[in-house]
């Protein structure tokens, strides 16, 4: 059973008369890797910072489990971050989208600052430095300052400085941000080594595809309100049954392969697109389809260079899903408009 270690429970904030976050609901589990994803002004980091107890809101709580207490499914082994900041910060670490680290200090001095913040021994400090040390690859860096050091080099030192007192929980707000892929995926490594040991993740991006791959789970966040909470396959079941057959043949003579009359199969395409390269048929029922395309490449003597199967991918639900509340938002406020109208000519 999945032990959860944070509880937001019906959280909301406000800016400047604006919700920035709505009645929001969701339980971090531990040892997973939790993925928030949102496109910018999404309200990701405002949630991150209530999470640590930075930012209050204006309703709802945020509660964490307090690990020395042996009874962990009771309600009461459970503690507001706003009220018991000093626990909370004994257990959380995080790495925000701006470095925290000083420019000037070198790396090992970075690290034995913040361990001090956190009262470590000599012994647990000096144990803690060279662990991270080789966690985050910054071997034969340590003494250099933190401003020559390279962008993904940054970073590291940045998640290193908030893995310092080994906390339960790691909080990244946006880890890959400005990074090109190449550093991208050496820190999802890192992310995923630093799990490994045992740390539960939260993290907030927009990198969708990369956190597909990544993430025990994700909330897909829009507009401030939680659209969805599951794993990648669970979103995918819940949001689109449709797969997709993704074709590529020679010549590629891609209208005419998807000039298709037989009712029967017609009705079970949702869609087809030509990408040019290839071809893309959104189906639930992708072997009658498939028996169909088969016959039309005979037809038109096309050779199948590639033919695969897929799910729609987290960027493809993540539109999906965006564009059909948008609609359902310009359906009530047009319903809304027609009812001032009638009042207006009582």
């Amino acid at each position: 059973m999945p032990s959860p270690v944070i509880k937001v429970e019906k959280v909301s904030k406000v800016f400047d008369r604006r919700i920035i976050l709505d009645n929001i609901d969701m339980e971090i589990n531990a040892g997973e890797i939790f993925g928030i994803i949102g496109a910018s002004g999404s309200g990701k980091t405002t949630l991150l910072n209530i999470i640590i107890g930075f930012i209050k809101p204006e309703t709802g709580d945020v509660m964490f489990r307090t690990e020395h207490l042996l009874d962990h499914k009771e309600s009461h082994s459970f503690r507001s971050v706003f009220k018991y900041p000093d626990e909370l910060k004994r257990i959380i670490g995080m790495a925000a989208q701006t470095p925290s680290f000083y420019t000037t200090l070198s790396v090992r001095e970075n690290l034995d600052y913040f361990g001090t913040l956190y009262g470590l021994t000599k012994d647990t400090l000096k144990a803690n430095t060279n662990t991270l040390i080789n966690l985050m690859d910054l071997q034969g860096s340590e003494g250099r300052p933190g401003k020559n050091l390279s962008g993904g080099m940054q970073r590291r030192l940045d998640m290193a400085c908030s893995l310092i007192h080994d906390p339960k929980i790691l909080i990244l707000d946006e880890p890959t941000a400005d990074l090109d892929p190449l550093l991208r995926n050496h820190i999802w490594r890192l992310v995923r080594k630093i799990n490994k040991r045992g740390t539960t993740i939260i993290l907030a991006s927009h990198h969708l595809s990369e956190l597909e791959l990544l993430c025990s789970r994700i909330a897909i966040l829009k507009e401030g309100k939680v659209l969805a909470v599951g794993t990648p396959n669970e979103i995918k079941e819940r949001f689109s049954k449709n797969e997709e057959i993704h074709l590529e043949s020679f010549p590629g003579n891609y209208d005419k392969i998807a000039d298709i009359k037989d009712k029967d199969v017609l009705k079970e395409i949702a869609k087809i697109e030509d990408k040019g390269t290839k071809l893309v048929i959104y189906t639930s029922k992708p072997e009658i389809v498939l028996n169909e395309i088969i016959k039309k490449l005979d037809q038109h003597k096309e050779t199948i260079v590639d033919l695969k199967v897929t799910k729609p991918t987290l960027d493809e639900i993540f539109i999906m899903i965006t564009e059909s509340e948008k609609d359902k938002q310009e359906e009530q406020d047009e319903e809304k408009e027609e009812i001032k109208k009638k009042q207006s000519r009582k």
